[in-house]
Formats: C-alpha cells, sequence, structure tokens
C-alpha cells in the first residue's frame, strides 16, 4: 500500500494518476477533500481509501502492517503567504511528523523540497546537502521547505529508504485550481484563449531583458515518473534536485504555448507586482548530476514537448491526468 500526500492537489494527484497507470490502485490518498474545486483531480483515481490530513496519523498507527512506502507531497505552496505558523504546521510540523513515523516503523519515504530553498542562488543550484545549512530562501515557503531539509539531515533514526526532492518549476495538468500560484503555461493559453495575447512580467533588472528570466521548467510527468522511479528501485538516500539541468526564458515559454495553440506570438509585459518583487527568482537551474549518479537516467521532455502536450492534451480538451 502506498500513502500519497497532497492527492487532491497538482502534483499528488499526478502522482495518484502515475500509481494507477502503472496498475497501482491500492492507494491511500490524504489530504483536506472538502475543497470542491479540487474535486476533479482525485474523484476518478482508483484507491483503497481517501482521508483528511487530520486524521491520517491515527489511521496510519492502526494499520502500520499494511502501508509500504508514504510519497508526501502535500504543503502549503502559495509563496505569497505571509504567515509563518501556516507553513510550520502544514509544511514543517506534518513533514517531520511523517519522518519518524516511517523511521519507526521501517516505511518508505519521499517528500517534496523546492528549489525556493535556493533564494536567489548565492551558492548556486547544488543539491550538496553541506550547502543546505547556508542557502537563504527568499520567502517563507522557501524557508519552511529549507528546515525541514535541515532537521532531517540531522536526524541519526531514519527510515530505511528516503529522498527527498528540491522540485524547481512545475508544470502540467491538475493545476487549475492552484490560482494565482498556477504555472504561466496555464494563464497564458487563457490569455490568448480570450485575448489573443500573452501578458509576462517586465525585467526589473538591467542586466536581464524583457521576458528573458530564465527557470528550469519541468513538466509534472516527468516529475512522477522520477518518483514512481525511486519508489520502486534501491537507491542512495538524500536530497537530490529534479529540474530539467536547462534554464529557459519565459519568452520561450510563451512562444511554445502559442504555437502549440496554433496562435501568432503577442506578447506584452507588465511590472512585477511590488508584493513579490524583492523575492522573485530571475534564474534557477537544476544541478542534475547527483540524481543522475543515482540511476536514474530517464530523459525528460524538452520545453517545447512538454509544453504541446500539456495544452493539446488537457488545457484544450479540459482533461486531467
Amino acid at each position: 500500500m502506498i500513502v500519497v500526500t497532497g492527492a487532491a492537489g497538482f502534483i499528488g494527484s499526478c502522482m495518484a494518476g502515475k500509481l494507477n497507470r502503472e496498475g497501482i490502485t491500492d492507494l491511500i490518498l490524504v489530504d483536506d477533500f472538502s475543497k470542491e474545486n479540487k474535486r476533479r483531480n482525485w474523484e476518478n483515481k482508483e484507491y483503497s481509501d481517501k482521508i483528511n490530513r487530520r486524521d491520517f496519523f491515527a489511521w496510519a498507527e492502526q494499520n502500520v502492517q499494511h502501508v509500504d512506502a508514504i510519497i508526501h507531497l502535500g504543503a502549503r505552496t502559495d509563496t505569497t503567504e505571509t504567515d509563518e505558523s501556516v507553513f510550520e504546521e502544514l509544511n514543517i510540523d506534518y513533514t517531520e511528523h511523517l519522518w519518524s513515523y516511517a523511521a519507526q516503523y521501517g516505511k518508505t519515504l519521499l517528500y517534496a523540497s523546492s528549489a525556493a530553498t535556493y533564494g536567489a542562488g548565492e551558492l548556486g543550484y547544488v543539491d550538496d546537502e553541506n550547502l543546505i545549512p547556508q542557502l537563504k530562501p527568499l520567502n517563507a515557503y522557501g524557508r519552511s521547505k529549507n528546515v525541514v531539509d535541515q532537521w532531517i539531515l540531522k536526524q541519526t533514526k531514519c527510515p530505511p529508504h528516503w529522498a527527498g526532492f528540491k522540485f524547481f518549476n512545475v508544470f502540467g495538468p491538475n493545476e487549475y485550481h492552484k490560482g494565482r500560484m498556477a504555472s504561466v503555461i496555464f494563464h497564458a493559453s487563457h490569455q490568448i484563449q480570450s485575448t489573443g495575447k500573452v501578458k509576462l512580467f517586465r525585467s526589473h533588472r538591467p542586466d536581464c531583458a524583457d521576458g528573458q528570466q530564465r527557470r528550469d521548467f519541468i513538466y509534472v510527468k516527468d516529475v512522477v515518473n522520477t518518483l514512481h522511479w525511486f519508489c520502486q528501485q534501491h537507491h542512495p538516500n538524500g536530497i537530490f534536485n529534479l529540474g530539467t539541468g536547462h534554464a529557459r526564458s519565459f519568452y520561450d515559454l510563451a512562444v511554445a504555448t502559442f504555437r502549440a495553440m496554433g496562435v501568432q506570438p503577442s506578447i506584452e509585459y507588465i511590472d512585477i507586482p511590488e508584493d513579490i518583487r524583492n523575492k522573485y527568482q530571475y534564474f534557477t537551474e537544476a544541478d542534475m548530476l547527483k540524481l543522475h549518479s543515482s540511476g536514474c537516467t530517464m530523459s525528460f521532455h524538452s520545453l517545447e514537448d512538454g509544453v504541446t502536450d500539456y495544452v493539446s492534451n488537457y488545457l484544450i480538451k479540459e482533461k486531467i491526468f
């Protein structure tokens, strides 16, 4: 039996979908299932049970013998949230509790960290665990993820098999509920449908042209394929980057979206909102050597191929993965 937390959310629901496609249906889905705007993400999945996140640990203590692995993808991911107590409860305390459970009972644990831990990238984007205490995230979300990474690296009692993943800019199906935090591709496709144009953030730095802010964009299918591999294979324990290793510009991303929709590109630049301007990452690019060295050498979608699949097979058709 595999537990998937955050199963009503973006990556968690895609993870459940991936496991179903692999013929794995003995799943326990964990989340807050009261949010009707997420219902489409989980209602057609095959699973053994779904459990409210607040009730999960009581259930887990009663079902230790049935749980084989936990894939922890539940978290508060809003980078504009400023209430540190929200992140302490949902991101820090919950993950540490899961770790302690997995360590006590010998369960496999995979969990989501974030590239937001790297902050402005002063120390680069290498997943060297010795550098983790020195990282300076730009927002409360990134800090919460870095707190967990540091805590885990100090533990002497560990799950037999575990891995954390610093997700870079993940995009793909099942993110329709995320509002402002949904990917630029999601917003761009709707802007193109309604106005024929896409709005991108202009640069507020002299060393970067408008639209040339670059991120490591990774398609969610590649993320869940990687997590599935780690769940099935013996691998070194540790904290790994999970991106493509190739930074691409928001301009490239917008053009790929236009082309996937069969529309000529038309881009307008707008100011970065004041509340996130000083916390905005202008560049991210995952160093992927550590993950590849683990034995996970699967190939990932290019930006263009990922955008085309997402737009053509999910956004336009309003389908769920």
